[in-house]
């Protein structure tokens, strides 16, 4: 597990953060015995909980591959997840979300190993506080990754934008919903190259440019969170 804590730099944000301040981070792999790989992850108010079963063959046969897998997401809101209860099954937004995720992992899956297979991704918000997208995402490579799937690198997530005319890095619930614009972005860190890119609201060019440099300093950071819960989950299996 791993824990990113705050700094003691002026205060900017309601909840103490300063404007380049991730919140409070953890990330643990391997929280699940029957799936083949796992990942739980809070940041902030956020409890997200993945799990990754695959490959294994698939038998849809009009969205079968047979050059590649198919990476397949879901991504779910629980009724309790937030203040108001949210009706159980998918909505427009859930079923967007669940496609952003799959096309924001797929660039770093060697899919071509798995043909005519499926890589089913499962993601559960335990409690939503802004940025469940990112946070999905972020926990999802960890239960790739924990499943032994072979990857180019981790994906890492993380939203940057807008809010009391300042660029900030990890909106809060109260930020989006109030503020003037939200980034998310995912990259494969090694590489740079993003596999996500979104923008909600409306910014300058050059509050555009800021954000996207800040998120992509938040995504580093979250990238060593990654990749310190796989060695944590496997360093301890080994010793």
């Amino acid at each position: 597990m791993i824990i990113i804590l705050t700094n003691n730099n002026d205060n900017l944000r309601a909840d103490g953060r300063v404007f380049n301040e991730l919140r409070p981070l953890k990330i643990e792999a391997g929280v699940l015995e029957k799936a083949d790989g796992s990942a739980y992850l809070e940041i902030g108010g956020n409890k997200i909980l993945a799990a990754v079963y695959g490959p294994r063959e698939l038998h849809v046969r009009r969205i079968m591959r047979p050059d590649m897998a198919v990476i397949r997401c879901r991504y779910n809101m629980a009724p309790f997840s937030v203040g108001e209860r949210k009706r159980p099954g998918p909505d427009r937004r859930s079923v967007e979300i669940s496609k952003i995720t799959a096309d924001a992992l797929r660039p770093a899956i060697f899919l071509e190993k798995f043909p005519r297979s499926t890589i089913d991704v499962f993601i559960e918000i335990l409690e939503a506080e802004g940025g469940t997208r990112c946070a999905g995402i972020t926990a999802a490579s960890v239960a790739l990754a924990d499943a032994g799937i072979p990857m180019k690198d981790l994906v890492a997530s993380c939203a940057a934008g807008k809010a009391n005319g300042n660029v900030i890095l990890d909106l809060s619930e109260d930020e989006d919903k109030e503020g003037e614009a939200d980034l998310p972005i995912a990259i494969m860190p090694r590489s740079g190259e993003i596999s996500l890119l979104q923008m909600d609201g409306h910014m300058t060019p050059d509050e555009f440019d800021k954000a996207v440099d800040l998120a992509i300093e938040g995504c580093k950071q979250i990238s060593e969170a990654q990749k310190n819960a796989i060695k944590d989950r496997y360093g301890e299996e080994n010793g």
